[in-house]
């Protein structure tokens, strides 16, 4: 048995091994045919006045975008809740009025955030059910729902990081973002 084994191993080796003593073949002539010369890379440097993008520009746009973020304030929410207050609803309606004016130009996009409390899964799907409930708000005073995008942060994005009941209300809120 230990002969049939053993010798079946052997003729296998000779069989897969085969004989390696052929040097490969290479065509010289087709590789010769398709040989082409490359030509040097012409370079050109664009003037800062005709380039297409133009820093001024867009400093002044992305200023003015800031500008018009800092003019509507966040909305905040007590702890473990996604409605809207009635001391929020003032704020509600400056935002209302300044993307129906100011930045009517703009997308708007709602960032949920939420304090440090339960797990990430939990914040996140808070933090989405905040934004949903300020732009239900924004939409049933005249903002376009087209224009509103909606974003969770869950506890990731913290205005502050003190380990106090006034820096977790901070926390808890809807930022409102705008976008070209």
């Amino acid at each position: 048995m230990k002969s049939i084994v053993l010798s079946s191993v052997v003729t296998a080796l000779l069989v897969f091994t085969g004989c390696a003593d052929k040097e490969p073949v290479i065509d010289d002539s087709a590789s010769s045919r398709n040989v082409q010369e490359v030509k040097d890379v012409n370079t050109e440097t664009v003037s800062s006045d005709n380039s297409m993008v133009n820093s001024s520009d867009n400093s002044s746009n992305t200023a003015s975008m800031s500008d018009i973020e800092g003019k509507i304030p966040s909305i905040y929410f007590g702890f473990d809740k996604f409605s809207i207050t009635s001391s929020m609803a003032s704020d509600i309606s400056t935002g209302v009025s300044v993307a129906n004016s100011v930045a009517s130009d703009f997308n708007v996009k709602l960032e949920g955030n939420c304090d440090e409390w339960g797990s990430d899964e939990y914040n996140f799907a808070l933090g989405l059910k905040r934004a949903n409930a300020v732009k239900k708000a924004l939409v049933s005073e005249g903002v376009n729902a087209n224009r509103i995008s909606m974003v969770s942060y869950g506890e990731s994005n913290p205005t502050c990081s003190d380990k106090t009941q006034e820096c977790w209300s901070k926390n808890r809120r809807v930022d409102f973002k705008l976008l070209p």
